[in-house]
């Protein structure tokens, strides 16, 4: 039998505490979704400020990373590239701004941020991820 590490409550909260912190830094207010590896929502959080559609982005974002264990801005780039097929990829939402969370070559999930302009939005992902070490 094969063991693999995975997210905890406590790697949620982590995550989460050094995303806000880093949406909260630039006056952002975002949403911030982070999945088990299996695309499955494990915290969810919605800033003061932030709209209601976009706790939906950020899921689809995040789920879209941990799911292909890619980034998000992968598929926007192959989209933007002339990869059209791509729209069709179920599960995909191809928006900067989701992150696979990777441990020793593991995905152990995605971030998902959604709020400010995708870029800015992949920055405070990846603030959380690096929260974990």
């Amino acid at each position: 039998m094969k063991t693999r590490p995975m997210l905890t409550l406590d790697d949620c909260r982590r995550i989460s505490a050094a995303a806000e912190a880093e949406a909260k830094k630039n006056n952002w207010n975002v949403c911030i979704a982070i999945l088990d590896d299996g695309g499955h929502l494990l915290h969810l959080v919605r800033m003061d400020g932030a709209s209601p559609a976009n706790a939906r982005i950020a899921v689809e974002k995040g789920r879209t990373a941990a799911e292909s264990r890619r980034s998000s801005l992968v598929w926007e780039e192959r989209i933007k590239a002339g990869r059209n097929s791509m729209l069709g990829m179920p599960g995909i939402t191809p928006v900067q701004g989701g992150l696979p969370i990777m441990a020793d070559g593991v995905c152990l999930g995605g971030v998902g941020v959604s709020g400010v302009q995708s870029h800015e939005d992949e920055q405070i992902a990846a603030a959380g991820i690096k929260a974990l070490g």
